[in-house]
């Protein structure tokens, strides 16, 4: 994520804000010029942008639009064109279904879930991958379903279950209780479970069927994570009843991913998702780590796009464990659990790796090289 600063003051802003919270002017992220935006009555329900000195939009004079789920709803942030047909922004025409809103729990979680869609739909954005939804594209287009579970007239309950199948994603809105995704993040034994993460990992098997299946990756795919056209079904039942296989982490990022392929890729590409947003986050900030050995990784400051550094794969994962360094130790020095407590195996890297060129849309991946594993000091 980049640094972003009013226009009018020059205050720094979260990729959430509203308002500055500094010169109260109004704020909206634009996806055209993928900056946040400060904003000023025009005519006709439009806005005008502020001109600041440092403003990387400050030539633009078009006239906006906030989003309607922004003026009607207050659960979304972002602008479009003041000339566009539609009503929403591209972030919240990917949404298709919601809850019942009328209980005030789920217009909540509603507003949770599109907050994390958000940040998905920038890093997707940034990384010049392809992003239609299904109105667009009714073939190869994206559709998100936010459903909760509900009483059939039996008594029974109908269960929600978060996943994705052909473009469509559903997220049980049950997840946006910090609560409930704790208690299933225990029952899973899983090290984290974000709503981000979910929308990472869905959108990975959205991205399978776009940049894998059928094409030419899809051999240098099966090497590394298997084949997948093993029942799927039966592999899910199999995890359920039995667990990971011992020492799952020799081969594995998460112990799910060991459940099938598709769902290693999935578990892969939300990891790649994850370090290279932090990455970015750490770069636009100045951090910067000076290792006192010439053996210990570095993080620098890159003068390059996200989408071309995930092209060099074996720097981004030095700079990944130079940052999960720095995380892990501010967070044991906060008293907090580590906010990176995952480890890297030399298998594991050469799927990132994999995931990494796929998503960078590079054609001819070439073979793992010999970069050992990381993993957070103990």
């Amino acid at each position: 994520m980049q640094t972003f600063h009013c226009s009018a003051c020059q205050a720094l802003l979260f990729f959430e804000n509203t308002r500055c919270l500094s010169c109260g002017r109004v704020l909206a992220f634009h996806p055209l010029h993928m900056s946040m935006v400060t904003l000023e009555p025009d005519q006709n329900d439009t806005w005008r942008l502020v001109k600041g000195t440092s403003d990387a939009v400050a030539a633009n004079t078009q006239g906006v639009r906030l989003c309607a789920n922004y003026t009607a709803h207050s659960v979304c942030n972002w602008a479009l064109a003041a000339d566009e047909v539609d009503a929403l922004c591209r972030a919240c025409r990917l949404t298709h279904t919601l809850p019942d809103l009328s209980n005030p729990a789920h217009h909540e979680a509603w507003a949770k879930l599109e907050t994390a869609k958000r940040r998905l739909v920038y890093a997707l954005l940034s990384l010049e991958l392809p992003l239609q939804n299904k109105v667009e594209a009714p073939s190869g287009g994206l559709q998100i379903d936010f459903l909760s579970d509900s009483l059939q007239p039996n008594g029974d309950q109908a269960r929600v279950l978060t996943g994705h199948d052909d473009g469509l994603i559903t997220i049980n809105i049950a997840e946006a209780d910090d609560v409930y995704r704790e208690a299933q993040r225990k029952h899973q034994h899983e090290p984290y479970r974000t709503l981000l993460g979910h929308f990472r990992h869905e959108i990975g098997h959205y991205y399978w069927d776009r940049l894998i299946a059928g094409g030419a990756r899809l051999d240098g795919f099966r090497a590394l994570f298997g084949d997948e056209r093993r029942d799927y079904q039966q592999a899910l039942n199999q995890h359920y009843q039995q667990g990971a296989p011992q020492n799952w982490e020799d081969t594995y990022i998460s112990a799910y991913a060991s459940t099938h392929p598709w769902e290693d890729w999935a578990e892969s590409w939300a990891h790649v998702m994850h370090m290279v947003h932090a990455l970015e986050t750490s770069h636009a900030l100045g951090l910067s780590a000076r290792p006192s050995r010439s053996d210990e990784p570095t993080l620098s400051i890159p003068d390059k796009p996200v989408l071309a550094r995930i092209r060099n794969f074996d720097q981004l994962l030095q700079e990944w464990s130079a940052l999960t360094y720095i995380l892990n130790n501010l967070t044991r020095g906060l008293g907090l659990a580590d906010a990176y407590p995952f480890v890297i195996s030399a298998t594991v890297i050469k799927k990132l790796r994999f995931v990494a060129l796929a998503m960078a849309q590079v054609d001819g991946a070439p073979e793992g090289s010999n970069a050992p594993g990381i993993e957070p000091p103990q």
